[in-house]
């Protein structure tokens, strides 16, 4: 009976793996990029990318923005599979350098350069050289340790004095403080959700500041109009986050993945049945980005308010 033959992403995953058993890919050497595999081992992108994606999900690698995907550590055995991490206990005196404050910094940074989905408990006490179970005598868990990230972000951010005073300048002013936030933290609004948000009073102080000089709505309209707000700019720079993610899946920034993509979106360009696609062929690569997404949604959007606002004025003086 003949053998199956396994499908070229494994065979070329096997081989990796066989170069960092025997030590010829130590932990932290770079491993092949996507790139790297196409041409090694005349494989498409495709498989390429599966390749590593095989290799992280077993915990061989990791991705190290700006380096590339690296061979991991030896992760150590766990003391007692399924063993429920302890609550918070009182800081010891070996816990040299660790506070809440520095492991939440820890995490912030982590998930700044490798992404949230990098992020744990694990990966956070590599930071200290220190095993996880020291991090839970100064924040809870995972999830704790997130919200706590998020609202330290939120903490950054320096309302403009003196506050801008008409209603538009002061919304456009808040959605552009959100979005430098999420720019400096790609994670953050990922982790944001409208349909279940956590406590956190200093983005609510953010929203209320945002929404101050909006006047002659009511409530259920202004809540409305701060979480439509709210959902372009969140929506919007969820970007940062995915393209910080395919660069580390991929081993590809966003110009070498859009230049691998470019034959294929040509076949398709210059078919005839795309012809709005087609309308913009002709101009600068970079014509449509995050950042024009951004700048047009938030015009577009309070000039809609603006009509609101007007309507609902010259409703109140009719009805006055």
């Amino acid at each position: 009976m003949a053998q199956s033959v396994p499908p070229p992403y494994r065979r070329i995953t096997d081989e990796i793996r066989r170069r960092i058993d025997s030590g010829q890919l130590p932990p932290g050497a770079r491993v092949p990029s996507t790139r790297r595999i196409t041409q090694e081992w005349g494989v498409a992108m495709a498989t390429a990318t599966k390749v590593l994606t095989a290799l992280r999900q077993e915990g061989l690698v990791r991705a190290v923005p700006g380096v590339g995907t690296v061979v991991a550590e030896p992760s150590s055995p766990r003391s007692s599979a399924g063993a429920a991490a302890p609550r918070e206990r009182r800081p010891r005196a070996t816990d040299r350098g660790l506070s809440r404050e520095s492991v939440v910094h820890a995490g912030v940074r982590v998930a700044d350069t490798e992404g949230l989905r990098a992020l744990s408990m694990r990966r956070v006490a590599a930071e200290f050289g220190v095993s996880s179970m020291a991090l839970y005598r100064h924040v809870a868990g995972k999830d704790a340790l997130v919200l706590l990230m998020a609202d330290a972000a939120f903490g950054e951010i320096e309302l403009p004095e003196p506050a801008p005073e008409g209603w538009r300048a002061r919304m456009e002013a808040g959605a552009r403080l959100q979005w430098e936030l999420y720019r400096r933290h790609p994670w953050l609004a990922h982790y944001l959700s409208l349909t279940r948000p956590q406590p956190m009073p200093r983005a609510m102080a953010l929203i209320e500041w945002t929404m101050a000089r909006v006047t002659g709505i009511d409530p259920v309209t202004l809540i409305h109009m701060a979480i439509t707000l709210l959902n372009h700019v969140l929506g919007t720079a969820a970007g940062f986050e995915d393209d910080l993610e395919a660069e580390q899946e991929t081993g590809m920034d966003q110009d070498q993945w859009m230049a691998s993509m470019e034959p294929v979106f040509e076949g398709i360009l210059t078919s005839g049945a795309y012809p709005m696609y087609a309308g913009v062929s002709g101009v600068d690569d970079d014509v449509v980005n995050l950042e024009s997404l951004f700048e047009f949604g938030l015009a577009r959007l309070l000039d809609g308010m603006a009509t609101l606002i007007e309507r609902q004025g010259r409703d109140a003086g009719g009805a006055g």
